[in-house]
């Protein structure tokens, strides 16, 4: 029961994983957003949309109670190590690609905004997509 709730939010960790390991060459490059820090934006969304899926995917499974009990605090935890441990994973084996501490801070903004919203964004959205 744990991978079905949890199932999307390890999807989709596995895509920011992937992205994040595309080398630099790879990854479209467009000046006028570069000048509005987009980048920043993306970080924090792909983190907002983890959080979102990992707080609704822990809160759902039954087989851990404890981890019910603490849905929240263990994701936000979970998912800013994980923006981290990336981070950490593009400067010393991702190829052509740099550690930067402000998309680390960037991943963590977008974790804890999700967390802000996550009551609300339950009730209207997420209570329909994973159940």
């Amino acid at each position: 029961m744990f991978f079905k709730y949890t199932k999307w939010s390890i999807v989709w960790a596995l895509v920011i994983l992937v992205l994040c390991g595309m080398p630099g060459r790879d990854i479209p490059h467009i000046s006028f957003l570069e000048l509005l820090s987009f980048d920043k934006f993306v970080h924090a969304g792909i983190f907002f949309v983890l959080l979102l899926l990992t707080v609704r995917g822990i809160s759902l499974q039954t087989r851990f109670s404890s981890l019910q009990l603490y849905a929240k605090s263990f994701s936000v935890i979970t998912c800013i190590i994980y923006g981290g441990l990336l981070e950490v994973m593009q400067g010393t084996i991702f190829i052509e690609r740099s550690a930067d501490v402000f998309d680390f801070i960037a991943n963590s903004v977008g974790c804890l905004i999700a967390l802000a919203f996550y009551d609300k964004l339950e009730k209207k959205i997420l209570i329909h997509l994973i159940k």
